[in-house]
């Protein structure tokens, strides 16, 4: 079981990750550059962990500039140097920029094409972090994979009935939790996933770094996609992609009145009410977006609510599949706050989940989390309601 203690730094921290001893057990640690990870190194190299320090360069060398100030950038690499070298800790840069292009760069845009919302931190975790990444923990002779993550991986442990499964648990932090990120982890992968972080504050992780007088203690969170610029994904997209590939269409209203041109479905997500046409009493909101016929649909507010929905793809992270349904809470976005479900499952890797209070905008492509408490039971990607589109 994963565990953590934090004690005041002036009489040493205790910090205590693995049950068994950790002494030269080996460890890859993802550095971003950021005060997390760096952090996460400490606290790994105090347990007594072999850490081994290792920053992915996922920007193809055209797009260094871009990246300048994004996490995996050249200052990010810069960054996890120093700390590495302050640590004590050798330091690696591997270049996964081929890989970062095809499964996080090409899924963000196919995703958008397709008239979804993705969601490709998701993706970058399955794929990269916690994927390719051990290629290069296994060539190293690593035992484990740690990340800065404010979420908390318990190892199976013996006699608490979880069959040897890990589970992930919600950071302690709610400002902070990012459990929502890793569903998707296969178990493989949570086994020999370490979190260091999760069972504290974001303040007590600034606090030791300023005590080890890091030079990224106030290095502030990075909130944006690290690969679009400004957060402004339209202009992404059409760089990316041309304007000549945008699938253009009409506008349309739920019954079918056509209301005007689009330039693309790619420049439009669920809830959107920017770009619309006018002319309404009330406010309008793309309520779907068609892939087939490449319409635009708008409703009202209103129209956005959704009581029931499906998603595929569906991870069972901290148990096994079920056959019957269960009660859980679900998160339909990062920042939403979970609503209480039902959740039944559907045969081919589908699920349905029926909310006992009604929530707004649903969005297709984005992931849905489900929990039992803090405990991560699973998740999977929210499908389209096809009964939405206009005849």
């Amino acid at each position: 079981m994963l565990k953590l203690a934090f004690v005041d730094h002036d009489a040493h921290f205790a910090h205590l990750i693995n049950p068994m001893t950790a002494t030269k057990q080996r460890v890859l640690l993802g550095m971003s550059g950021g005060v997390d990870s760096s952090v996460a190194g400490y606290l790994l190299r105090e347990e007594g962990y072999e850490v081994i320090g290792v920053t992915m360069k996922v920007w193809p060398q055209d797009c260094i500039s871009r990246a300048e100030d994004k996490c995996c950038g050249p200052q990010a690499v810069a960054d996890a140097r120093s700390v590495a070298h302050s640590l004590g800790i050798p330091h690696y840069v591997v270049d996964e920029a081929d890989q970062f292009e095809r499964l996080v760069i090409d899924y963000f845009a196919s995703e958008y094409r397709a008239g979804r919302t993705p969601n490709p931190c998701v993706m970058c975790n399955e794929k990269l972090k916690f994927g390719n990444l051990w290629k290069k923990a296994e060539a190293l002779g690593c035992d484990y994979i740690a990340t800065g993550h404010y979420a908390i991986v318990e190892h199976p442990v013996a006699g608490r009935g979880d069959r040897g499964r890990a589970r992930l648990r919600k950071g302690a932090d709610p400002r902070k939790d990012q459990s929502y990120f890793l569903f998707s982890l296969r178990q493989p992968q949570l086994c020999r996933a370490l979190t260091p972080l999760g069972k504290m504050s974001k303040s007590e992780i600034r606090a030791i770094a300023r005590s080890l007088g890091l030079k990224v203690a106030e290095k502030v969170d990075s909130q944006e996609i690290c690969f679009v610029p400004g957060n402004d994904y339209k202009t992404f997209l059409r760089s990316r992609l041309g304007e000549q590939e945008f699938h253009s269409g009409g506008i349309y209203t739920l019954d079918g009145n056509f209301l005007g041109e689009h330039g693309g479905i790619e420049l439009f997500t669920i809830g959107q009410r920017k770009g619309l046409p006018g002319g309404s009493p009330e406010p309008r909101y793309v309520v779907d977006i068609d892939p087939v016929t490449h319409r635009v649909i708008v409703g009202t507010s209103a129209d956005l609510i959704c009581d029931s929905f499906e998603i595929d793809q569906v991870n069972w992270v901290s148990r096994g599949p079920i056959d019957e349904s269960i009660e859980v809470t679900v998160k339909i976005r990062y920042g939403h706050v979970g609503a209480r479900a039902s959740l039944t499952p559907l045969p081919n890797g589908r699920a349905r989940i029926d909310l006992h209070a009604s929530q707004k905008a649903v969005t297709p492509g984005q992931a849905a989390v489900f929990y039992d408490g803090d405990i991560v039971v699973g998740g999977g990607w929210i499908c389209r309601h096809e009964a939405l589109t206009a005849a």
